[in-house]
């Protein structure tokens, strides 16, 4: 991906907002005239013809890159080529010079055996016939013998040109490569210049183009599609009608898809009051089996049909819906809470002063020693699924979503709550995070299926993997970096190279739906669990198993791995256990929740597990005796019934 330079990128972004917040000025209180308008028009048309010339320069210089490093590819075959030739063709030459060597022995010693014959029949005349046949014989093994060294000589010989052929042809690939890289290096600046001025122009007609688009939203001749009418789809289509479940095939996860339309054929055509997607809208068909939209909805999306069915400037019309909307802040917790709801996520900060929980639309972070609230961390989606603190203490991040409509990571300051990146949103609940053993990645997976991989703190997304066919409940790190686990509900669990995102190894013997995933301390091995109620381990090289841990009532749904070699779990047979990842062997089971077990989190200096319930409650034992220590009902402000 190119980059600005820094001035450059201040720079535009300055004009983006200068520009944006005149339009929102123009749109809300000061529409544009018709002169100033077509002005504005003007500009914008005048930026397009700049920013498609620079895009046809980068596509020149793009493809001449791209022939470069074709003819490096190429380069680098008959390299691999000629160095397999030549390692064949060395291990050939040595047992055939041998074999030369034996049979001009054999052939001397052949000719001897004929020379003496030859004179034992020219001396024994009485025996002439008998030498003769004798020596008939010996001839002609003489003359094998000679082939043989004959052939062994020529085999020698043309295996001595194969190696030639091939040093040479390494030498010269050698060179060309040498070459070539030289020129790559020396290309990568015009390619650089080329995308930074498109990144450039681009930046001037988007902001050009949305200054147009405010004067048209503000004279309304216009509809914004990424600020008024994706979020009706968000919110109300994309539960039926995505990749996954594209009920009469409409997928309507995208601007392009949207329009595109399902087995009916074309849904949206800009002008034409008839379109299907708004027959559907208008009589109630769609969506099927929820509220209708609001007439002020099905006006508004109708308003975007007959003035064009536009797509803002600056988007992409493959990029996700959800990518694209205003980011919205989540709804408030409640003050006190009603009710308990289930912990699904519990977190221990490295030095164990602080426990974090899952709430509703936030997080809670205690003290694990007196139970006492320390924080409410607000402005997350309605459930949270998953956390982990930064290795410092500092950050928390969060693993959330609200079902079927949004799901997201964020990072959050843990001294003031402060939001510190919003990372990505997806169209279903985000299920798990996991941080890189060296802090510098954070690793996502969720109902979209997807495990995405980010750059820590920037946030930027550096890889996104599709292999699984379902949810992906749980991803984990090996102890070096290199690879991922993920537990799928598709009934498998896999291990990815995380330089290529290629699957290594499926494990499929859970036969159910696989929940938690973890690595061995030494990385050779995976560990998970799933709705067979066992913990199984595998090996990563092969995915053959290596020994199963039963004795669950129920599903065994998270795990946590240490590099101590401890597994704990939690399971809906109401209890969390310890088990030694050596042989399996049971160290405790902690019990006293009264429900499922959903969540699970082991903290080594305060020498504490703690473990949330579909109850609400949250209890601590010691890992030392497995008693417990503690007990919290993770549901602020919340008063039991008197009994």
């Amino acid at each position: 991906m190119s980059r600005f330079s820094l001035r450059s990128l201040v720079a535009c972004l300055l004009a983006v907002s200068l520009v944006n917040l005149v339009a929102v000025r123009a749109s809300a209180f000061d529409p544009p005239t018709e002169e100033q308008l077509n002005q504005l028009k003007a500009q914008a048309n005048e930026a397009k013809g700049r920013k498609d010339a620079a895009a046809t320069q980068l596509k020149g210089v793009q493809d001449k890159a791209k022939s470069l490093s074709d003819e490096i590819a190429k380069l680098k075959t008959s390299l691999t080529m000629a160095m397999t030739a030549l390692k064949t063709s060395e291990e050939k030459v040595k047992p055939a010079q041998e074999a030369a060597t034996k049979a001009g022995a054999a052939k001397v010693e052949a000719e001897k055996v004929f020379t003496a014959a030859k004179a034992a029949s020219d001396t024994a005349a009485k025996l002439a016939e008998e030498a003769a046949k004798k020596a008939k014989e010996e001839e002609a093994k003489a003359q094998a013998a000679q082939k043989a060294a004959t052939d062994a000589l020529a085999l020698v010989t043309s295996t001595t040109q194969t190696i030639e052929v091939s040093k040479k042809t390494i030498t010269d690939a050698t060179a060309g490569l040498t070459k070539l890289d030289a020129d790559v290096k020396a290309f990568q600046p015009e390619v650089q210049k080329a995308a930074d001025a498109l990144a450039m122009v681009n930046s001037e007609w988007v902001t050009k183009q949305r200054a147009v688009e405010g004067g048209l939203i503000s004279l309304g001749r216009m509809v914004s599609f990424s600020h008024s009418v994706a979020p009706i789809f968000t919110k109300r289509c994309l539960a039926c009608h995505n990749a996954r479940t594209a009920k009469g095939r409409y997928n309507m996860e995208t601007f392009a898809a949207v329009l595109k339309g399902g087995e009916s054929g074309e849904a949206v055509k800009a002008g034409d009051a008839k379109s299907s997607l708004l027959a559907m809208l208008k009589d109630g068909s769609m969506p099927k089996d929820a509220d209708p939209l609001t007439k002020e909805q099905i006006d508004l999306i109708e308003k975007w049909i007959a003035t064009g069915a536009n797509l803002n400037a600056g988007y992409e019309p493959n990029s996700p819906l959800i990518r694209i909307i205003p980011k919205e802040v989540q709804p408030p917790a409640p003050e006190k809470y009603p009710v308990p709801v289930p912990v699904t996520a519990v977190a221990f900060n490295p030095d164990g002063s602080l426990l974090a929980t899952s709430g509703y639309h936030e997080v809670v972070l205690w003290n694990p020693n007196d139970g006492a609230v320390v924080r409410r961390i607000a402005n997350v989606a309605e459930r949270v699924y998953d956390l982990e603190f930064s290795a410092d203490g500092k950050t928390l991040y969060v693993a959330a979503g609200t079902p079927a409509q949004i799901g997201e990571v964020k990072a959050f300051n843990v001294e003031n709550g402060q939001l510190l990146g919003d990372w990505v949103s997806t169209d279903d609940a985000v299920f798990a995070i996991a941080l890189s053993p060296d802090g510098t990645k954070l690793a996502s997976a969720g109902a979209d299926r997807a495990i995405r991989v980010f750059e820590v703190p920037s946030g930027k997304e550096l890889l996104a993997i599709e292999d699984h066919a379902d949810w992906v409940m749980d991803i984990a790190w090996s102890p070096d970096g290199t690879k991922l686990a993920s537990a799928s509900r598709d009934k498998t669990a896999k291990v990815f190279d995380l330089k290529t995102g290629d699957s290594l190894v499926t494990f499929n013997a859970h036969g159910q739906p696989v929940f938690g995933v973890g690595f061995s301390p030494d990385g050779n091995q995976v560990i998970s669990s799933g709705a067979d109620r066992q913990i199984r381990i595998w090996k990563v090289s092969d995915a053959a198993a290596v020994r199963a841990i039963g004795g669950f009532g129920g599903d065994v749904f998270r795990i946590a791995t240490t590099k101590e070699g401890m597994i704990y779990s939690s399971s809906s047979d109401k209890t969390a256990r310890i088990h030694k990842f050596a042989d399996g062997g049971q160290v405790f089971s902690l019990a006293g929740h009264t429900d499922w077990v959903y969540s699970v989190a082991f903290n080594a200096p305060s020498k504490r597990v703690a473990a949330g319930s579909y109850t609400g409650e949250v209890r601590l034992w010691n890992t030392e005796d497995g008693k417990e220590v503690k007990l919290i009902v993770a549901a602020p402000g919340y008063t039991a019934p008197a009994k």
